[in-house]
């Protein structure tokens, strides 16, 4: 560690604990996943950046969407997100959460992801490679620092429009709302 760091350490250690910690659930669609798995082998090692799968939604901090959203899973997509515990971050791997990639005019691809959920990164490309996921990691370092890496914030005070952009697409959701309105406002 940077000596320069330790005044970062001491002066908000939660912020550093979450830098340095960042436990990925996966949401691996088509082609998507080709690029993870080298990643997490002895190669590019991503554990010596703090970076390492979880099972669960509820173990992680880090969700990382690989491959293009169909209107099918954005359902899974916006569930895993709901389950995960804050602070949170949302990253977009590849060029098809961004836009839909190269389905982007199918009638099935949700194109714009971060209209369902908020999401702090991209990483663009068709598919990105294992070291961008790294240049991703270190910049997402840069935002929680600064701490500008707040999806999980404009998810609570926008969730309405979150909600509604989910329902226009999926209809009414079987799910109570995260976030349910105070009636005595």
């Amino acid at each position: 560690m940077d000596r320069n760091q330790l005044t970062k350490w001491i002066k908000s250690p939660g912020n550093m604990g979450h830098k340095y910690s960042l436990d990925v659930v996966y949401f691996c669609t088509g082609c998507g996943i080709i690029e993870i798995p080298p990643s997490i082998t002895a190669r590019w090692d991503a554990e010596r950046f703090g970076v390492k799968p979880v099972a669960t939604p509820r173990q992680a901090n880090l969700f990382l969407i690989t491959g293009y959203v169909s209107v099918k899973t954005l359902k899974a997509v916006i569930r895993t997100y709901e389950q995960m515990q804050e602070p949170k971050f949302a990253v977009g791997f590849g060029s098809c959460p961004i836009n839909g990639g190269m389905y982007w005019d199918s009638y099935n691809t949700v194109n714009h992801l971060d209209k369902y959920i908020p999401i702090d990164g991209w990483i663009a490309g068709c598919m990105p490679r294992p070291e961008a996921i790294f240049i991703a990691v270190t910049h997402l370092w840069t935002l929680i620092d600064k701490e500008i890496a707040d999806g999980y914030k404009r998810y609570r005070d926008k969730y309405k429009y979150y909600r509604a952009n989910q329902e226009k697409v999926l209809g009414e959701l079987e799910w109570p709302p995260l976030f349910p309105e105070d009636d005595k406002k």
